[in-house]
């Protein structure tokens, strides 16, 4: 008896359980919806400011930056992505319109976006820092030392919420691979 009602116990568990899961899911966009989030996407992209230059040499951009970074005791984070990315736009724009991760950056990174876009994919560049974008897409950050020696890959997505960035994770993320202080 006791196993009979443990057995029914877990049977309306599990049909509440799958009713609920169904009540979640979500249902498919309309067309009219979808056509909606395209459009706002497309608004959203054209405000934000375009911190990619597909023209750049980026080879000797971040020799430059390096040069730098070892001159003010820096790392350098270097951004790829490229201005068709609404994620990679929207990185930079939470970073300069968030007052404490701007100070944090500027205080301890030189801060490059390398571009990869049609126009200019850095094939050679990339292929110096193993290719990240194959495996995680855009954004993804470097983080270089003041040597020029890369410490340290991240997959943005891991620091995303919603339909932004989490600024504890963010924070966490720069805080991790600034400079070392003696």
């Amino acid at each position: 008896m006791k196993r009979t009602i443990n057995q029914l116990a877990l049977a309306g568990a599990l049909i509440f359980g799958v009713s609920g899961y169904a009540q979640s899911i979500e249902k498919p966009l309309t067309k009219e919806q979808i056509e909606a989030k395209k459009k706002a996407a497309a608004e959203e992209k054209a405000r934000l400011v375009k911190p990619y230059h597909p023209e750049a040499n980026a080879e000797l951009d971040i020799k430059n930056a390096v040069a730098l970074a070892k001159k003010e005791h820096k790392n350098v984070l270097i951004q790829a992505g490229g201005n068709w990315c609404i994620w990679c736009l929207r990185f930079n724009d939470y970073v300069q319109k968030t007052p404490e991760l701007k100070q944090l950056v500027d205080r301890n990174y030189i801060y490059y976006h390398l571009n990869w876009s049609p126009e200019n994919k850095n094939e050679k560049v990339f292929s110096q820092y193993g290719n990240p974008g194959d495996k995680f897409g855009y954004p993804v950050f470097i983080v270089l030392d003041e040597n020029g020696k890369q410490l340290h890959t991240q997959d943005s997505s891991v620091l995303e919420e919603g339909s932004g960035y989490s600024f504890a994770k963010v924070k966490e993320f720069f805080n991790s691979w600034k400079p070392k202080t003696l």
